[in-house]
């Protein structure tokens, strides 16, 4: 049945909840490939979550935030931190050792897509770069399919950057595959704008401000 039905109750953005965990990981795996699922790319399907979604959930939960389909059901997600170089070290500090058994350190170069994820995971420093300082937060957010083109990524994308906000941080950035050309329109039509950043490989950073209006549009 189609989420417009009108049998079907609201979809509404509401805190993430611990039970919301499986659902977080499916979203992930689900939009992991340029918006599309990734399986094909990456079989083990706590990969990505492990590196773009769980650690927010779990070191920052009150910056985590689902749209929830009316039944309880996660349908997607806005999670991050308000303190990357804060979150780096906790990365590596907390979260890190809890894969290290799953995920041991890769030694020599990556051969598979799933040899440069983990690659990446034992690497969050590449997360805190000097062009980004002015933009202390960052963030992922994903939708599944069926739900997108609503405006629900849009109510998830301003309840962040009101929660940022309250916390006192000004800006934000997020970093995205440059060939994602869908998600780039949706992030221009929210004000976010491109930071430049010396050669950056096959991803796109933008940023703004978190200052939103006080009703979603």
């Amino acid at each position: 049945m189609s989420s417009l039905s009108a049998s079907s109750p609201p979809a509404t953005v509401r805190a993430y909840r611990p039970d919301d965990s499986p659902a977080l990981y499916d979203i992930c795996v689900r939009t992991g490939h340029e918006g599309g699922d990734s399986r094909q790319l990456y079989p083990d399907p706590e990969l990505l979550p492990s590196l773009f979604a769980a650690p927010y959930a779990a070191l920052e939960p009150e910056l985590t935030f689902v749209l929830d389909d009316g039944r309880g059901r996660a349908v997607g997600y806005v999670l991050g931190t308000a303190d990357t170089p804060a979150f780096v070290k906790a990365f590596r500090e907390v979260w890190l050792p809890s894969l290290a058994d799953r995920y041991p350190e890769p030694v020599g170069p990556a051969r598979t897509p799933t040899d440069e994820m983990i690659a990446l995971l034992h690497w969050p420093e590449r997360m805190v770069l000097p062009e980004l300082a002015g933009y202390p937060a960052h963030l992922h957010i994903d939708l599944l399919p069926d739900h997108q083109g609503q405006g629900h990524g849009r109510a998830l994308m301003h309840t962040f950057l009101r929660a940022l906000h309250r916390k006192g941080v000004g800006a934000v950035h997020l970093s995205m595959v440059t060939a994602n050309t869908g998600a780039r329109a949706f992030y221009d039509r929210l004000g976010f704008y491109e930071i430049a950043v010396p050669d950056p490989g096959p991803l796109t950073y933008l940023g703004r401000s978190t200052a939103v209006p006080t009703a979603v549009e």
